[in-house]
């Protein structure tokens, strides 16, 4: 399988640190310090399905893909409006797909790692030859706003990917711990909880052993990796996976965008595409992890 294109839809309303650190009656520049976040976006009037399905139109006009030759739609996300039907029926119905699997998957902010693998075994085995995969989540709404711990990190967004049939080297490595899932969590009509200290603790090392583990199930070094594209957390979190993995070459937008978990990584591959960062035949390690906990990085061929 190979990511032909990503794009992405970012709510018009632009929050800057000043407005958050006056509401909660924070130092100037705090949020900067401790998140490397400058601003983030969130949702006035839009729907978690018309994020998506902006994002989608945006994917369409770039990569001129016929929806009809769609054969799969996979969303990912933590913040659905409901249960069924999912985002993605409402996405195959929005663009009138005759015959598509459709369905949505709750996996944390891994949700989008894993819907690739998902859509990666698909392909495989021959019952599908292009498929869309997004992450999108609605966070503002979950969030206390009295909450620095969440407050000053989580933000709106939507991102979308074009995959399809090919040779290109694939390998990956998910998986999850169950004992820790009371660390990070959204419950029904209630605001995101998140233990701060152990999810640094969780994110460093765990993310850490699992390239490590899919380094050596590829049979491939770091040093011919051209980046490792990890979820947008927190700029802190994510320089200390970089120490301890030995590499410079982790790509960062949190800066711009903040945390918009299951949207973070198709985001980010907008805009390194925008910036003609990937070639062909570069490798690249996408990174994942989060609430559930879920795990799960991606080595594969541009």
């Amino acid at each position: 399988m190979r990511i032909v294109a990503s794009s992405s839809y970012l709510p018009s309303k632009k929050i800057l640190n000043e407005e958050i650190e006056k509401k909660l009656n924070l130092e100037t520049n705090y949020i900067e310090k401790r998140t490397g976040i400058k601003q983030r976006y969130f949702v006035q009037n839009e729907t978690i399905e018309e994020m998506s399905i902006k994002a989608i139109e945006k994917l369409i006009n770039e990569t001129k893909i016929d929806v009809q030759e769609i054969d799969m739609i996979i969303v990912a996300t933590t913040t659905t409006n409901s249960l069924m039907p999912g985002i993605s029926n409402y996405i195959q119905k929005y663009f009138d797909i005759k015959k598509c699997i459709s369905f949505d998957i709750l996996a944390g902010c891994n949700g989008y790692i894993n819907a690739l693998d998902i859509a990666q075994m698909y392909i495989k085995s021959g019952k599908v030859s292009k498929g869309i995969v997004v992450g999108v989540d609605i966070l503002s709404k979950y969030t206390d706003e009295k909450d620095v711990g969440t407050a000053i990190i989580l933000a709106d967004g939507a991102g979308a990917t074009l995959v399809e049939k090919s040779e290109n080297e694939y390998f990956s490595n998910i998986e999850a711990i169950p004992d820790k899932d009371d660390i990070l969590t959204i419950k029904s009509n209630e605001k995101i909880f998140m233990d701060g200290i152990s999810v640094y603790k969780y994110a460093v090392t765990e993310t850490v052993k699992n390239i490590n583990q899919l380094l050596e199930m590829s049979n491939e070094k770091i040093e011919n990796i051209k980046y490792i594209v990890p979820h947008q957390s927190n700029l802190k979190i994510i320089k200390a996976i970089s120490n301890r993995l030995g590499t410079e070459k982790m790509y960062t937008n949190i800066q711009s965008v903040g945390n918009t978990f299951c949207a973070s990584i198709p985001i980010v591959l907008e805009e390194m595409q925008k910036k003609n960062l990937l070639k062909t035949g570069d490798k690249i390690i996408l990174l994942g992890y989060g609430g559930g906990l879920n795990t799960g990085s991606i080595l594969l061929e541009i």
